[in-house]
């Protein structure tokens, strides 16, 4: 009797141990790209990557990615949106830093190629020049 009580201890501690683990690992990004762009963006793509989602928005004449994370949310880790613009001799944009809940970056585009993607556990960029338009 005094073994089952025993397991039935260990078992109620490692499920408490569960349920305050639950809530870190259930948190939700409270952002999502529209409050990181702006008003007045709608979303033309997106790309999953581990740790986030990548988003390609834009309001008619300016681009936005905003790198969205899924994973350490509130946590200051490395995370990065860019965006390149084809005709831009500088080569990229980019919002790079150690973020909390996002990173983004907009720039005018209207009419041009572009490349985007994204970063945090991993990183991602689109394969071709796109949304020539």
């Amino acid at each position: 009797m005094k073994k089952l009580i025993a397991a039935a201890g260990v078992a109620a501690a490692l499920g408490s141990m569960v349920a305050l683990a639950s809530p870190a690992n259930a948190a939700t990004n409270p952002y999502t790209a529209k409050d990181a762009c702006g008003s007045g963006y709608h979303e033309l793509d997106h790309h999953s990557i581990s740790g986030a989602v990548i988003y390609l928005m834009y309001d008619g004449s300016n681009n936005c990615v905003a790198t969205i994370k899924t994973a350490n949310i509130g946590r200051k880790t490395h995370t990065q949106a860019i965006l390149e613009v084809k005709t831009n001799p500088q080569g990229f944009y980019t919002d790079d830093d150690n973020y909390a809940y996002y990173a983004a970056i907009a720039e005018p585009g209207a009419g041009h190629c572009i490349k985007w993607g994204g970063m945090t556990d991993d990183i991602w960029e689109s394969p071709v020049w796109d949304h020539c338009g």
